[in-house]
């Protein structure tokens, strides 16, 4: 089931973050170190909570942002590797409570930890995480970058708490969901791209640059997630296509074809969304829905528009192999759903 969008025919060839992992291979070999040793605990559920989503085998994208916008300006200590742990931490910690909050059964292809250790287990390791995150950040000795990620940290909650607020309700609004997934998932992108030029020391324009890519990066990579959840493969997504659906996610091309559909269909989301009428013919009428009204193309072409813009921020920059790195990312978010 399904309908996998193209985009542009006319690229020669499938945009890769691997310039960007050769690029930061070997701080990240010492980021992924520090992870390890401060997921460490004596209490021995919390490494083994921790540890069974850290090594699940996500791409390290966010750490791997703070990574390059140091380096990109020239940064010679270890600042930057401390904090791309911390980014990682508050990820991994978002991805528990999430868990928890969406009651799923599958992160990255894998059981998720609440139903191996239970939500109780999962919540509290997420909660060990974000203090050892904070613990790094002070370590650091930046104000300015504990300023940014803690802010971060505030925003993302309340976002958990704005999502939880408008979910399984088919009046929420476009604004409403750009609102949850900016808090949700980019405010997290722009800090970790942030706090490296603030390391390096850099202009406050550069710094301004950073955080709009980083921004406006996070916005694509959640509105791509929301579409391959209605037009992807389970291998891409790290989870089970059709996920959202089945939870009353309200995401946005289920919002794109509520408002588009006609009184039937209206009334067949509310009884899938809100009523929890999402068995898997409801899920083959969904995506029959969201294809004829042609809420994927239009969710993709919203994911280029943030595209242009995170690419725009980065315009002002010198030119390096960073820099290059950076813009290729763009293309591989969005390039999920070829």
């Amino acid at each position: 089931m399904g309908v996998v969008i193209p985009l542009d025919e006319s690229k020669n060839k499938q945009a890769s973050i691997k310039p960007l992992v050769d690029l930061t291979r070997a701080d990240m070999e010492r980021v992924n170190q520090l992870i390890l040793a401060k997921a460490g605990s004596d209490v021995q559920m919390i490494p083994e909570v921790a540890n069974h989503l850290i090594s699940s085998g996500g791409k390290r994208l966010r750490p791997m942002l703070t990574i390059a916008t140091a380096n990109m300006f020239g940064y010679k200590g270890d600042a930057q590797v401390k904090l791309a742990a911390s980014v990682e931490f508050m990820h991994t910690a978002t991805l528990l409570h999430d868990d928890v909050v969406d009651e799923s059964d599958l992160r990255r292809g894998r059981k998720t930890a609440r139903i191996l250790w239970g939500n109780q287990a999962s919540v509290l390791v997420g909660d060990f995480l974000l203090g050892q995150a904070f613990r790094m950040m002070v370590e650091v000795g930046s104000l300015e970058a504990l300023d940014v990620l803690s802010t971060a940290a505030t925003v993302i909650a309340e976002g958990e708490v704005l999502q939880l607020s408008v979910a399984k309700n088919m009046d929420t609004t476009e604004d409403d969901y750009l609102q949850v997934i900016r808090a949700k998932t980019a405010a997290l992108f722009a800090a970790a791209a942030e706090v490296g030029p603030i390391v390096a020391g850099t202009s406050k324009a550069d710094r301004a640059a950073l955080k709009s890519y980083g921004m406006n990066l996070g916005l694509a990579f959640q509105l791509v997630d929301d579409a391959l959840d209605y037009g992807g493969k389970a291998a891409d997504l790290g989870k089970n296509t059709g996920d959202d659906f089945r939870e009353g996610k309200i995401t946005l091309p289920v919002i794109l074809a509520w408002r588009r559909g006609n009184e039937e269909d209206r009334r067949f989301w509310r009884e899938a969304i809100e009523g929890g009428k999402n068995d898997d013919a409801g899920l083959e009428r969904a995506y029959g829905l969201i294809t004829k009204y042609g809420a994927l193309t239009d969710t993709i072409a919203r994911a280029n528009h943030y595209g242009t813009i995170a690419r725009d921020a980065l315009a002002a920059l010198p030119a390096s192999p960073w820099k290059s790195a950076l813009m290729e990312v763009i293309d591989f978010c969005i390039d999920r759903v070829n």
